[in-house]
């Protein structure tokens, strides 16, 4: 049984954490409807976000292999610092790129969509495999019609023109914002604080 010093306590945590997944919410439906409106835009916000995830990667790669130096392998040192070099140089390549004017930006933004296009292609062959393997299990179909999806979103991104690659990141990532945002305000709608006993 809760003292009587923690039961206030309980329904402002409820109270606080509502109001925190309702401005959440808020706050992704609104960044997910700007970047269904502006996607070549947000494509752009992408990449850049992308990049500077690659570098401060490899940046904290490196300072981890060499503190952890002591502890490895030479060899198994030397790659974790190669890939970690290499992360690093991606990362400030796209900066570069970026900021190098809206040719070398869309080409980055047009690349990173195309990979995007890849990973769907091969996630969703994967679970069209996984699904067509497990069929004895429930729910498999879920998976199959996931996969299959997923591998025709792949090849519609690898099919498009250079033009058309521009807006695909923003989309997807305005489509993401946008279910999470909506998720988000029925949990904080459906959320009610315990009422004191």
């Amino acid at each position: 049984m809760p003292s009587p010093a923690a039961s206030p306590t309980r329904p402002a945590q409820a109270a606080a954490l509502r109001a925190f997944t309702l401005a959440e919410g808020v706050l992704l439906l609104v960044l997910g409807v700007l970047a269904l409106l502006f996607p070549v835009l947000a494509s752009r916000w992408v990449t850049a976000v992308v990049a500077i995830a690659f570098l401060v990667g490899g940046i904290t790669g490196w300072i981890s292999s060499l503190l952890r130096s002591a502890g490895l392998s030479r060899v198994i040192t030397f790659w974790r610092l190669v890939i970690a070099t290499l992360f690093v140089v991606v990362g400030v390549w796209m900066i570069h790129q970026l900021a190098s004017g809206p040719v070398a930006a869309a080409l980055q933004t047009a690349a990173l969509a195309l990979a995007i296009g890849v990973v769907f292609l091969v996630e969703g062959l994967v679970a069209i495999l996984v699904a067509a393997s497990h069929r004895q299990v429930a729910g498999w179909r879920w998976g199959l019609a996931n996969g299959l999806v997923t591998f025709a979103l792949g090849l519609l991104i690898l099919t498009m023109k250079f033009w058309s690659l521009l807006w695909v990141v923003g989309t997807l990532v305005g489509i993401s914002f946008v279910f999470s945002g909506i998720d988000l305000l029925r949990f904080s709608a459906a959320f009610h604080p315990e009422e004191e006993g």
